[in-house]
């Protein structure tokens, strides 16, 4: 006798994007995501019922915006980050890699807060004299701020009922867990519950929120891909665990830009905002060798100054050695090869080492003049110019192209005293250069390697 369909056991069906299975597996088939199949039951219809309007609606320019009036965190590059401030009843997402200063900087944010308003600090991951010592450490001790250590979903709405803070941190969201639902804490039904919870009393009573979110090992935010969707911010965290400097970068942003970026030194006492970071990319510059050039790279609309350096010595191996650190590799090897063939530089056979000063990571296009020009200098064995800095994206006929925000770069270069610029041809758009420096316009790699050596490139070494 044939199964009716009514009578079939239920299935499952990933929580991401809707795959379905008549059998429960570990990781969706369609998406590829872990611990996203749950199982479903009977399809039901539900209808939901009339109910009675609290809250009339009016006219849109009736609507009050003084409650929706940013307040400043007391850290200026997150202020930067997150469009001026926190607004109340906004949820922000803090994501990033473990050890790489969330808990410090939200630490230090909820101390700062906590000297006109109330301000609650939920642990989930350590106990609360654990915070209490790094908040010593940090100097992050004030009255308003409160200490709970919990990982229950009702306590903790519990606390907030009791505590009215205007601001909440919660490190963090996959650590909570609600009775209500099965599974373990950090699982997607529990992170989806925590959030939705979270998120729902923050907009009823007006409570700015920060949560802490984990990653996983390909880089993204632990739990259903609707977290980032149900957040008013997202922010996230990056750095080199071998450097000092932390980069914010804001991925969403309901308040304000995201192509702003907040630069921090995280040190044993805390970690500090960086309002001139330009510093911590140059070497000494009283020092002249071959191998080295500036360029200004653009992270969000900050422009920063940083040194390239390049190293080429004879092979002593059938395939030559290509090592790069804080660049495309890829885009190194592209750029070498344009300088084998439309400069006639002779770095075929030779080992090649290119790097960043001071852990920076580059990815956009504008400094592949630097690249080449570092090289071309390192090849030649002559130090370019001390004052010069280039900048332009290089194409594979060795072109230089136009990179954007040209000005807003040429301005800092001037302030840190850089003289000479080489930038590709209409990049200034007949605008005016900065004052002090003069702006040489080159249309390929082969003209900015013979304005380099016209302007006296020497081949004297600086004592290091």
């Amino acid at each position: 006798m044939a199964t009716s369909k009514s009578s079939r056991a239920p299935g499952f069906r990933c929580v991401e994007c809707g795959w379905s299975s008549v059998k429960w597996v570990g990781r969706c088939g369609e998406c590829h995501a872990w611990g996203t199949v749950e199982e479903v039951g009977a399809p039901r219809v539900r209808t939901a019922t009339t109910g009675r309007v609290e809250h009339p609606a009016r006219p849109i320019a009736d609507v009050p915006v003084e409650d929706a009036q940013a307040w400043s965190t007391g850290v200026s590059e997150f202020d930067r980050v997150l469009g001026g401030g926190i607004v109340p009843g906004s949820v922000v997402l803090v994501a990033g890699e473990p050890g790489i200063g969330k808990s410090t900087l939200l630490l230090d944010v909820a101390a700062r807060a906590a000297a006109g308003r109330p301000v609650l600090y939920v642990s989930g991951e350590e106990s609360a004299a654990q915070v209490r010592a790094r908040a010593q450490r940090i100097g992050a001790l004030a009255d308003g701020l409160y200490l709970a250590s919990e990982t229950d979903l009702g306590t903790v709405l519990a606390h907030l009922e009791q505590r009215s803070p205007a601001l909440v941190v919660v490190d963090s969201v996959q650590t909570l867990a609600s009775a209500e639902v099965d599974g373990a804490a950090g699982n997607v039904s529990q992170v989806r519950e925590v959030a939705g919870a979270l998120i729902q009393h923050a907009k009823a009573k007006g409570v700015a929120m920060l949560l802490v979110g984990h990653v996983t090992k390909e880089g993204s935010i632990a739990g259903p891909r609707m977290l980032e969707h149900l957040v008013d911010v997202v922010v996230q965290f990056d750095g080199d665990r071998q450097s000092r400097l932390r980069l914010v970068r804001a991925v969403k942003n309901r308040y304000g830009p995201t192509d702003e970026v907040g630069c921090f030194d995280l040190t044993d006492t805390g970690i500090h905002g960086l309002e001139d970071p330009s510093g911590l990319f140059l070497s000494s510059r009283h020092i002249t060798v071959p191998g080295t050039c500036a360029t200004v790279t653009l992270e969000g609309r900050r422009p920063l100054v940083t040194e390239i350096q390049a190293l080429v010595a004879p092979s002593q191996i059938p395939t030559p050695r290509r090592a790069s650190v804080g660049l495309d590799s890829s885009r190194v090897s592209m750029i070498m090869a344009v300088l084998d063939r439309r400069a006639g530089a002779p770095v075929g056979n030779a080992d090649t080492y290119v790097s960043t000063v001071g852990g920076v990571r580059i990815t956009e296009p504008s400094s592949d003049l630097a690249v080449a020009l570092a090289i071309a200098s390192a090849v030649m064995d002559r130090a370019l110019p001390h004052q010069l800095l280039a900048l332009g994206e290089v194409g594979l006929s060795g072109e230089v192209r136009p990179a954007v925000g040209v000005s807003r770069r040429l301005t800092e270069a001037a302030r840190l005293g850089f003289t000479t610029a080489l930038v590709p041809a209409g990049a200034l758009d007949g605008g005016a250069a900065p004052a002090g420096m003069e702006v040489v316009e080159v249309s390929d790699v082969r003209a900015a390697i013979r304005e380099v050596e016209r302007r006296g490139a020497t081949s004297e070494v600086g004592s290091p």
